[in-house]
């Protein structure tokens, strides 16, 4: 142990103790998580105790084993463990590994860590959400108490800005412990399935090499497949071992334990198994390149997992686990051009998850998200949704944890599933007998994560006995008394704790059933559920594929019943919307769930001012080309535009189409008020609506600069024709134009006026730029065509020199 490079900046380390930060960037094999603690506590300055997070249950209990077996203990002596459900502590503790959600409690139990001296945060690479809230947390503790240090341990520090948000952190690089690591690319066929590919590479390299295998794959499903493909094509030395968080302890012990004597072991893991974890014996690996990420939808409230290519950080991580204890090699289901082309590595939790734990968790810390030393902001779509579910389940109210939240909080459960918990507690409390047990029981089975096709009662009710030992430990939590579950309320608790995804079956949906759903979704129910034909549906899980929103598990219920438990889900309210077959305004009654409409009735009465709103929302959704302008209109619209772009610095804004029909409801509804059909949009003086957004000076300037026309030499008015992102057009008759060098220039000389010169009889002879041009050049050929045709009109031989006209040659005579 005292080889490992670690051991090479101890001196650096001795001397960083004092500091207040300290960040350690440690390669895989370095023994960062193996030794260092171990070091650490023999360290006469840290006095209390020392807290090390650990991103995974199983990392954290392999790592607390081990380092109590180098004390020759068990843990919960010097070294002890702590995680949701489980810990192993004692008296004598000082070393705690722990897990995230874990931490974050301990820290809003006490936010001075009182008798802690070092906080590690370990694999902060990984960026996991709970991580970087807890060291927010922790920033803030730490603002209490001068003598608590932080210690962040990284693997690669590539990618993060923790010198931003730790400006004064002592920076401690130590090399990594690996043997060479061969890499050879054999890119899968994407006709090829995945287990097939990944089970044929497995058989090679294991006859090509020697010692064990670890095969990365995306998710249990996958690695269940390439056991059963891989169960029968292996030899009897070969242990097949999945490795991933849902097996029991005793099977992931199993799966790190080196192989018996004699034996090989192949290791098939998720990407549990990237880093932390030191496997015995591996010196193979072989990567599907390919992990599953869960991605939170704002707009439809729903997680989804998905299968995606790993990150240029995570291939670099897996590889390595080849050449932890010897020379390894390590086999990519994909080419060395796809290689290049990753992406440097996968995105922070917070960028990409359902925020409502965190920002519950935020509200009980006291603090918002926006006012904590965060090291990636919460994106504002994530943060929006999460404080709408909150504020619908009672969490929240303004931004502050109400009572409820408080309760909800406390339980430590998805906050979802603690508003489900409390509500079937409060209604067993007001006589609702099995109430309490239906929801402890369907908590237990939504935890679990397995579910059928039917409803969510029966498969409770089957599998009764499989969910006791959770449902247990709920009604431990709650103080209640065991009891059986009933299913009569599975329906109206998710109804109550998920009421976006309460489903009302559209008519006429054909042969795949079509819900429309309480948050303004629709979803499909698959064709063979044994839930077809309800009329209404309580959501519990709702999935994506390349067709849409589907239905993954769900309860009946009806609507008699969310009437008697959930009136307060309910709402009479007048609903204004545009008929589009009528052209005009409709007003009815609704009575609803939620967006879901139950019951309609016209209402006959409606304020102009409601209509307005209305006609507006139309107008905004139709878009500016639908607007009834006209010429005069329009040509002031283009004189607007052009000021924007030419006289910025005479006060005139851009304008823009969009930007002005989302400002609409400012200068456009006051002139709707008392409209209510399309058509009489036509009516309005668009020309004077748009000049009302200038004051009167800039109603001048405009007037002055930006002319709807120009007085010429004659004395005549020429109207101007403006045009969109082209200069403006200035018709003219050819006579009243000569003796002109060029024609005239607009606002300051920043706009020419291209000029269309006109026959007598306002015919279009030649659109020109440049009039001293078109003199010398090809007038000569417009005066030959067209002195026999208007002979009572002057077309001298040097139009450059004569005076211009707007009258006959008769009348210059005279």
């Amino acid at each position: 142990m005292n080889q490992l490079p670690i051991v090479e900046v101890l001196p650096q380390l001795q001397a960083a103790l004092s500091a207040s930060q300290i960040i350690i960037e440690a390669p895989p094999g370095a023994g960062k998580s193996t030794w260092l603690p171990l070091w650490l506590l023999k360290q006469q300055g840290i006095a209390g105790r020392i807290i090390m997070l650990e991103p995974r249950r199983l990392a954290a209990r392999s790592i607390a084993q081990y380092l109590a077996s180098q004390l020759g203990e068990s843990p919960g002596g010097q070294v002890g463990y702590r995680m949701r459900g489980e810990q192993k502590v004692g008296q004598h503790t000082r070393l705690e590994i722990v897990t995230e959600g874990v931490l974050t409690r301990m820290l809003q139990a006490d936010p001075e860590l009182s008798g802690v001296s070092l906080l590690i945060f370990d694999e902060f690479h990984e960026r996991s959400l709970q991580a970087d809230l807890a060291l927010a947390f922790a920033l803030e503790c730490q603002a209490l108490r001068e003598d608590l240090t932080l210690m962040i341990m990284s693997a690669t520090l590539e990618g993060l800005a923790l010198t931003e948000l730790l400006p004064e952190a002592v920076s401690i690089s130590s090399a990594g412990r690996s043997f060479a690591v061969e890499l050879s690319y054999q890119p899968r066929n994407q006709h090829t399935r995945l287990d097939e590919a990944m089970g044929r590479a497995i058989l090679m390299a294991l006859t090509t090499h020697s010692g064990s295998a670890l095969a990365f794959l995306p998710g249990e499903r996958e690695i269940k497949s390439l056991l059963t493909w891989l169960s029968d094509k292996t030899d009897s030395n070969v242990e097949l071992r999945p490795l991933y968080g849902r097996l029991s302890l005793a099977e992931q012990q199993a799966a790190i334990a080196p192989a018996a004597n004699g034996r090989r072991k192949v290791v098939l893991a998720t990407n549990v198994a990237e880093t932390s974890l030191t496997i015995d014996g591996i010196s193979i690996v072989v990567d599907s390149g390919l992990e599953r990420r869960a991605e939170f939808e704002p707009q439809s409230g729903m997680t989804r997992l998905y299968s995606r290519q790993i990150g240029q950080a995570s291939a670099t991580q897996r590889a390595g686990r080849a050449g932890r204890l010897q020379l390894g090699h390590c086999v990519r289901l994909w080419s060395q051009e796809q290689q290049a082309r990753l992406a440097p590595k996968r995105p922070a939790e917070i960028e990409q998850s359902d925020l409502s734990s965190f920002v519950l968790e935020c509200a009980a810390w006291g603090a918002p998200p926006e006012q904590l030393s965060l090291l990636t902001p919460p994106p504002a779509p994530l943060l929006a949704a999460a404080h709408h579910q909150l504020a619908a389940l009672g969490l929240l109210a303004e931004g502050k944890i109400t009572t409820l939240g408080q309760r909800v909080w406390q339980l430590g459960c998805e906050p979802w599933l603690g508003q489900l918990l409390l509500s079937a507690q409060a209604w067993q409390q007001q006589g609702h007998q099995g109430a309490l047990a239906d929801g402890v029981y369907l908590v237990a089975l939504l935890e679990e994560g397995r579910w059928g096709a039917g409803p969510l009662s029966g498969q409770i009710l089957a599998r009764q006995g499989a969910l006791k030992a959770s449902a247990r430990r709920w009604f431990s939590r709650l103080q209640a008394a065991e009891s059986s579950p009933s299913g009569q309320y599975i329906g109206v608790l998710l109804a109550n704790a998920k009421p976006d995804w309460v489903g009302l079956l559209r008519p006429q949906s054909g042969r795949q059933a079509r819900y429309g759903l309480a948050g303004g979704l629709s979803a499909d129910l698959p064709q063979d559920s044994p839930l077809q034909g309800k009329t209404m549906l309580a959501i519990a899980a709702l999935g994506r594929n390349d067709l849409g929103v589907f239905i993954q598990a769900a309860e009946p219920v009806t609507l008699s019943q969310l009437q008697q438990t959930l009136p307060q889900r309910f709402a009479h309210r007048d609903q204004l919307h545009w008929d589009a077959d009528a052209n005009r305004v409709r007003a009815e009654q609704q009575w609803c769930f939620g967006q879901l409409i139950l019951q309609r009735k016209p209402l006959q009465k409606i304020s102009p001012e409601q209509k307005a709103q209305c006609l507006l929302t139309e107008v905004q959704r139709r878009g500016w080309s639908a607007l009834p302008l006209d010429e005069t209109a329009q040509q002031y619209w283009l004189r607007l535009q052009l000021a924007g772009q030419k006289l910025a610095d005479n006060g005139f804004a851009e304008c823009d189409e969009n930007t002005w029909l989302t400002q609409a409801e400012h200068w456009l509804l006051p002139y709707l008020t008392g409209l209510g059909r399309w058509d009489e949009l036509a009516r309005l003086n668009w020309r004077d609506i748009f000049k009302s957004r200038l004051d009167w000076s800039q109603q001048q300037l405009l007037d002055t600069l930006l002319p709807s026309a120009v007085t010429l030499a004659t004395g005549s008015r020429a109207r101007i024709r403006y045009r969109a992102n082209e200069d403006p057009i200035l018709p003219v008759r050819l006579q009243e134009m000569l003796g002109q060098a060029c024609g005239p220039e607009l606002a300051y000389g920043r706009v020419p006026l291209v000029l269309e010169l006109l026959s007598p009889a306002r015919r279009p002879l030649q659109i020109t730029r440049d009039l001293a041009a078109f003199w010398a050049g090809s007038y000569q050929d417009v005066k030959k065509e067209m002195r026999g045709r208007y002979p009572k009109h002057h077309w001298p031989d040097d139009p450059a020199q004569t005076a211009p006209t707007r009258h006959t040659k008769r009348h210059i005579k005279h």
